[in-house]
C-alpha cells in the first residue's frame, strides 16, 4: 500500500509539467499543418505584398501553407485583435505594421481591443519609405510647390491614406504640422482604393509605404515628391527627402514584422523567427524587396533579425509614435 501511494504522488508531481512536455514535442514538429497568416489591410498594399513574399518561402522551407487572410478595417486593429485573441497554438501568426503595432495604443487610446502584450514579437522583416505623391495633373512638381499650393487653398486639397492611424496618415498629419498647412485627410480601407482615388484625380495628394506604391510612380500614374525617411530610397535615387525639401521633422518610417498570440509556446517563436532572420538573409528574397524599396531590419548585428531585438524594437516605436500622435493632436476620423 505505501509502494502504490508514492508511485501515486509521484504520478501527481509531474501532472503540472505534462501540458510543458506536449507543448515542447509539438513545437519541434511544428508546422504539421497550414498555418493562418493574417493580415490586417486589404490586398494590394505594402502589408499584403511582404507578407506573400514571406508566406511563398516559408511554404518552401517549412513544407505547409501559409495561407494569407486580408482582415481590413480600424486602422489594423481588427486583423491584430483577431491574432491576439487566437490559440496560442503557432497556427495563426500576424503581419504587423507599425500603425496596428506602434501607433494606434495612443491614437486609439482606450478604444483599442488589445495591448502590447497580447502579442508576442517574432521578427522584423522588413523597414520601408513612404512616399508623397500627387496626381500628375496637379500642377506641382515638388513638396515646397505642393506646399505652397495648399496655402493658397486652405483646407481644399484632401491627402488620402490606407487608414486612420498608419503612418501614412501619420505623415500627412507631421507635413501639415511642419508646414503650417490644412489638407483634408481622407482614410481608405487599405493602399489599393486609396491609391486608385489620386490616379483617378478624386485625391490630390496621397501617402503609401514605397512598395505598393512605386510601380505607379515608375509608370507615371503618380508623381512622387519626397520619401519621409532620413535618407534617399536606393529605388527611386531622383526623389528628395522631407528633409531635403526643407522639413526633416516629417520623418516616418513603415515597418513590417511578424507577431504571434502572447503565450505561443517559445520554441515555436524561436523558430519562426530563425527563418525569418534567415529569409531576410536570402539574395534571391531580398531582391525582391529591394527592388520594392525595402530596408533591411538591421536590429541584429549582421543586418537581420530576432525575437528578442524585434520586442525591443518594438516598444521602442510604441513610445516614439506615442509622442508624434501627441504632438500633431492627431484623431482618428
Amino acid at each position: 500500500m505505501a509502494l502504490r501511494r508514492r508511485t501515486l504522488l509521484s504520478a501527481a508531481a509531474l501532472l503540472p509539467f505534462a501540458p510543458h512536455v506536449v507543448r515542447a514535442a509539438e513545437a519541434a514538429a511544428w508546422p504539421t499543418r497550414p498555418v493562418r497568416f493574417i493580415v490586417p489591410f486589404a490586398p494590394a498594399g505594402t502589408t499584403d505584398i511582404a507578407a506573400r513574399i514571406l508566406a511563398a518561402r516559408l511554404q518552401q522551407r517549412l513544407g505547409q501553407p501559409f495561407p494569407i487572410e486580408n482582415r481590413a478595417g480600424a486602422g489594423g486593429n481588427i486583423g491584430s485583435d483577431a491574432v491576439a485573441k487566437a490559440d496560442p497554438d503557432g497556427y495563426t501568426i500576424l503581419m504587423q505594421t507599425v500603425s496596428s503595432g506602434a501607433i494606434n495604443y495612443a491614437l486609439y487610446a482606450s478604444e483599442i481591443p488589445y495591448k502590447p502584450s497580447d502579442l508576442a514579437n517574432v521578427g522584423l522583416l522588413i523597414r520601408v519609405p513612404n512616399v508623397i505623391f500627387v496626381n500628375p495633373s496637379l500642377p506641382v512638381k515638388t513638396l515646397q510647390e505642393l506646399v505652397a499650393l495648399a496655402k493658397s487653398k486652405p483646407g481644399q486639397l484632401n491627402h488620402g491614406s490606407s487608414g486612420a492611424g498608419t503612418s501614412l496618415h501619420m505623415a500627412g498629419e507631421l507635413l501639415k504640422l511642419e508646414a503650417g498647412i490644412q489638407m483634408t485627410h481622407i482614410p481608405y480601407r487599405g493602399a489599393g482604393p486609396m491609391l486608385a482615388e489620386v490616379m483617378a484625380g478624386r485625391v490630390e495628394v496621397g501617402v503609401d509605404n514605397l512598395p505598393s506604391a512605386i510601380g505607379h510612380i515608375r509608370d507615371g500614374r503618380l508623381r512622387a515628391l519626397a520619401v519621409t525617411t532620413t535618407t534617399r530610397s536606393t529605388a527611386l535615387p531622383d526623389v528628395p527627402t522631407t528633409a531635403e525639401a526643407g522639413w526633416p521633422g516629417v520623418e516616418a518610417t513603415g515597418w513590417f514584422g511578424v507577431q504571434a498570440p502572447a503565450k505561443t509556446p517559445k520554441p515555436i517563436i524561436d523558430k519562426l523567427g530563425a527563418e525569418i532572420d534567415a529569409i531576410v538573409k536570402e539574395p534571391e528574397t531580398w531582391a525582391k524587396l529591394a527592388d520594392l524599396g525595402g530596408m533591411k531590419p538591421d536590429l541584429t548585428p549582421d543586418g537581420g533579425t530576432s525575437p528578442e531585438a524585434y520586442e525591443k524594437f518594438v516598444a521602442a516605436e510604441v513610445t516614439k509614435w506615442a509622442e508624434v500622435v501627441r504632438r500633431s493632436g492627431a484623431k482618428v476620423e
